[in-house]
Parts: C-alpha cells; structure tokens; sequence
C-alpha cells in the first residue's frame, strides 16, 4: 500500500478542509438562516474567499474554525432556550390563556451582549478603531420614526437618541472635533480620540421615510451590538472625565427637547463637584456615595449652572483634566471661537450648531424656553440665520448663514463675512477631506483660504500668476512690508554676489562641454547615419523599467497610469467648464 493512500472520503485536505459553504454550516450548527445571520453580526464572524472555491463559484464560504467558533458560543443556547420559550408563549395565546400568556411573557428569558464587547475589543484603542460604522448607525435610527412594521419601538429610538447625545456632549467638551462637511446625505464629522480619528454621518433633520429595499431586520441586529458598544465607549469617556455615567438630566431641558444642552450642564456641574472631593475612610463611603448622588441630583434641580450666565453651555473649569496635556491643534479648536457670542434663529440647524460652536469655544443660544441668554442680549457678536432677510436687525452683531461657521471650522480662522450676509450666494463649501493637491486642482475658494490662514500666521505666499522664486526678491519683500531697508541692501548684495558666482560656474561649464564636443564630433558624425534615432532611445530607455517588472507589478503600473489619466481628464473638464462659465458671466 502507498505510503500517502487515503480512503476516499475519510478525510479531507486543503481548501476542502479549510472552508465550508453557508448550507453546510446551517447543517452543522442544526439553526436556521436568520438566527445563523445573527450570530455572525454579533460575533463579527465574516465570509471567506477562498483561492479555490470546491463547491463552486455561486457559495458563501466561511472557515470551519470560525463555524466552529459560534458552536461553542453560549449565546446559541440562550437563542434556543428564548425560541422555546415563544412556543410556549404562542401555545398559551392559541388556547387563549390570557393570563398564562401575559404571566409567561413578563418572565421572558432576555440576554446582553457585553461579554461579547468585551471579547471583540480587548483594549479601548481597539474599540474606537471600529467605531465608524456604530455611530453612523445610531445617528441613523435616532431619527427615525417608530415603526411596528419594522419592529422598531419607540423606547430604541429614544436610547439612540440619548446615547447620540452623550456622545456629542463628550465630544464638544474635550473639543475633539476637528471637521465638518454638510453634504447631499447629511453632515459628515471627524473627531479625534487617543490618537484615532472616528468619522460619521449624521442625516438631516427631516422626516424620513422606511423603504423596502433595506432588510430591516439585519439592520436592528447591528444596532443591537451597536448601541452596546457606544455603551461601553461613553461609560469609559465620562469615567475619564470623573463625571458619572449615566448622566442625570434637568428634566425641564429634557422636556424642551434640549438634551445636548442639560449634558453639557451636567458635565460641568459633575466635574466640579468631583475635584473638591474629600477623602473619606471605608466606614463612611457609602453614605458619602449616597450623599455624593443626591448633591448631584440637587445640583441639576435647582441650576447650579444659572441659564442667565455667561459661558454656561460649555464652561471649562480648573480640574483635574488639566493634568492631560492638550496638542496643538487642540488649543487651535479650544480657542477658535473664543469670545463670541452666537444666537441660532429658528430655521437654522440647531442640533449641529449647538453641538460644533461650543466644541470651539463659542458660546450659544437660540429661540424658546431654557436658553441661556435671550435675543436682545447686547454682548451677542454673531446671528446665524437661513432666511433671505432678516427682520429686525441689532447694529451691535453680524447676520450671517450657518455655513460661514462650518467654513470657518474647517479654515481654523475667523473668515470674513462679506461673502456669508444674509441673503447673498455664499462661496462654494469646499470638502475638508479632499487633498486638492493630490486630486491636482485647486478651487479659487481654496486658495483664498490659503492666502488668508497665512496672512492670519504672519507668512507671506506668491499673488495668483506669480511664481514663489519672485519672494526671494528683497526689492519685493522691502515694498510688501516684510523687511526693513536695511535687511534689504544685506539680502541684495548677497543676491548679487551668488549670481556673479552662478554665472561664473555656467560659463566654465559651457566651456568645458564646448571643448568636450570639439573632440569627439568626428566620431559622433561618422556614426550618424547607422545609429538609432534619438527618440527611439529615449523611449527605450523610459520602457525599461516596465519591461523589468513582474507580470503583477506591471499590472498594477498600468492600472495606476490609467487612474492617472482619468484624473486629469477630470481636471481639465472642470477647468473647462470653469472657463466657460467666466466667459459667460463676462458677456
């Protein structure tokens, strides 16, 4: 008998083994599709390609480790013991047993998904690695109306909601935000955490509609392991906030649906109850926690935080936060908007408003009840209003559109507001996560913008048309203001010694090739005729390169080449169309 003889079908090698189709692992884990599709989710258990498909190109395939993975979850027993369960429930409603059904339903077996958070995210970094997607699934169904059609209820709606808001709170009081895009889906944001950057998608405000394109069901499944895991992520943030989670609310601003605003209080209010906190000994620590709860309750209650003050929205105290040394750009945010006073009119974004001014230091108010300073405030600086005009005007603060603020963000500097009154065309809101320079064309805004952040640093950058080499003119940087007459007569008489320098070494070059050809002219004519072409060369010499790659690299190269291409013809469509567009608004 060979040495390598294996019976047929006794075992298995290869991609064969390594990988089963979704029908087998049906099979083998004895569940039905939909149960096995939520395993996955909440597993994070995805499907496989492998290099060779045994079964055929038309399968799912997913690692026999990973099937074997969900067998052993203890989770598939609770799913099991929760369907057994309903049977019971459903065999007492068809006897109709009222009674025994209603007594069954409320000792339904229920189950949580933090052990399965804690498994997938073994350290906090890895957490908001994957935390895109979470919040922009959760922005998502906070907005979203109930539905029993889609089993949606109402109190998942408002937990969304909440968490939604604790989310932003924390964000504007660390002044983490750092970009804001307003778009045709909705309002793109990125913010930075421990050295991540986390960027989501909110929807607009508007009502919005279920379709029946989208499967319903798997959606809520990840929202159910979503909505626990921006749990977990909150809890940690507040903790490292000394702020205690989860938060108690003034009830008045919940009722005014101004929810963004009372976290902000109860932020504020909880670190500075928890600085000045007394040590105390074993004996007395639960009434110290007890008495700790209550003062915090109190404290919300009756306002500690007075609506009427100044800076009450996002007031940064001395704590212990201090301690965490803040970047660079952090300060930037932190101080961006410093001093200002904004009020919102009515038709304006609010929940975006209230949630980006205060991450960069402004201070903000709007149109009702449990605002912090009222219309006729007279320190107000700017008035942020979405209409074509505006009614009475005070003479002491700007009307200007919402955009002005999200461009401003995304400057880093204070714009002027010419271009942002009310009722004229604002500039372009130009997209902070596009290079230009790498997409190789650069809006006239954009540039604007650049000329304004370095006039704001105090630097200098060439005029359109004008090249950076002009800025090494002393004589330009003597009438642009940049020097003194005396640092310019220094930089000229340099200037003048290196270009005696510069010419001097061209010359003995020239002279030096001149001599060089003189000598071998002759031979170079004799081998005119019968040597290739000069091109020809050239291109050769260019194709080498290519023709020394592997048949993937190559591949590759040219698909870059290609890509590159497209780029181009894009650039010059747009400044076509850019042409275009002048010579029609000249005419």
């Amino acid at each position: 008998m060979p040495k390598h003889y294996r019976p047929a079908g006794k075992k298995k090698e290869g991609n064969a083994a390594r990988y089963m189709t979704r029908s087998q692992a049906l099979k083998h884990l004895q569940v039905n599709l939909n149960l096995f599709r939520r395993l996955c989710i909440v597993k994070g258990i995805f499907p496989r390609e492998p290099k060779k498909k045994v079964k055929g190109n038309h399968h799912t395939y997913y690692h026999v480790k990973d099937i074997a993975f969900l067998m052993h979850e203890p989770l598939l027993e609770k799913f099991r013991e929760i369907k057994t369960y309903q049977k019971k429930v459903k065999k007492a409603k068809a006897k109709k047993n009222e009674e025994l059904a209603r007594l069954l339903l409320t000792r339904q077996p229920t189950y949580k998904l933090d052990r399965l958070i804690r498994e997938r995210y073994p350290t906090f970094i890895d957490a908001l690695r994957d935390l895109d997607d979470c919040l922009t699934m959760v922005h998502l169904f906070a907005v979203l109306p109930a539905s029993d059609r889609e089993n949606l209820e109402v109190k998942r709606v408002h937990n969304c909601r909440r968490l939604t808001h604790e989310w932003q709170a924390y964000i504007s009081r660390c002044h983490a935000l750092r970009k804001v895009f307003v778009s045709v889906k909705g309002i793109y944001y990125q913010a930075e955490l421990e050295g991540q950057k986390i960027t989501w998608l909110t929807p607009h405000a508007i009502q919005q509609v279920f379709t029946n394109d989208v499967d319903f069901g798997v959606m809520l499944t990840f929202l159910e392991f979503y909505e626990t895991l921006l749990a977990f992520i909150n809890f940690k943030l507040y903790h490292s906030l000394n702020v205690k989670y989860p938060p108690i609310l003034d009830s008045r601003l919940e009722a005014l649906a101004a929810d963004l605003y009372a976290l902000s209080r109860y932020i504020d209010a909880s670190s500075r109850g928890m600085t000045v906190e007394p040590k105390v000994d074993a004996s007395s620590s639960s009434q110290s926690n007890d008495r700790e709860e209550s003062e915090l309750r109190l404290a919300q209650l009756q306002h500690q935080l007075p609506s009427s003050e100044p800076g009450a929205l996002m007031h940064i105290v001395a704590d212990n936060n201090k301690e965490v040394e803040e970047d660079e750009e952090t300060r930037v945010c932190k101080s961006l908007f410093k001093d200002l006073k904004f009020f919102l009119s009515r038709e304006v974004p609010r929940e975006s408003l209230l949630f980006v001014l205060p991450a960069f230091g402004g201070m903000v108010s709007w149109e009702g009840e449990g605002a912090p300073f009222k219309e006729d405030d007279e320190s107000i600086t700017h008035h942020i209003i979405d209409k074509p005009s505006a009614g009475h005007q005070y003479l002491s603060r700007e009307y200007v559109q919402p955009q002005w603020i999200y461009d401003c963000v995304n400057a880093r500097i204070i714009l002027p507001t010419e271009k942002y009154l009310v009722g004229s065309i604002p500039p372009p809101h130009l997209s902070p996560f596009v290079d230009n320079e790498a997409e190789g064309y650069v809006p006239d805004y954009a540039e604007t913008i650049k000329r304004l952040q370095a006039a704001a640093r105090n630097e200098v950058l060439p005029l359109p048309g004008v090249g950076k080499e002009d800025l090494e003119d002393p004589q330009n940087l003597l009438y642009a203001g940049v020097m003194s007459r005396a640092e310019e007569a220094e930089a000229a008489a340099s200037k003048k010694k290196m270009a005696a320098k510069e010419k001097q070494y061209h010359e003995e070059l020239k002279i030096e090739l001149t001599g060089s050809k003189a000598v071998v002219a002759p031979e170079v004519a004799e081998d005119e005729e019968s040597g290739p072409d000069a091109m020809q060369i050239a291109q050769e010499d260019a194709d080498m390169p290519t023709l020394l790659m592997s048949r993937k690299k190559r591949k590759l190269y040219e698909a870059m080449k290609i890509g590159q291409k497209k780029k181009k013809a894009s650039v010059e469509l747009i400044e076509q169309r850019k042409k275009m567009l002048k010579d029609a608004q000249s005419s």
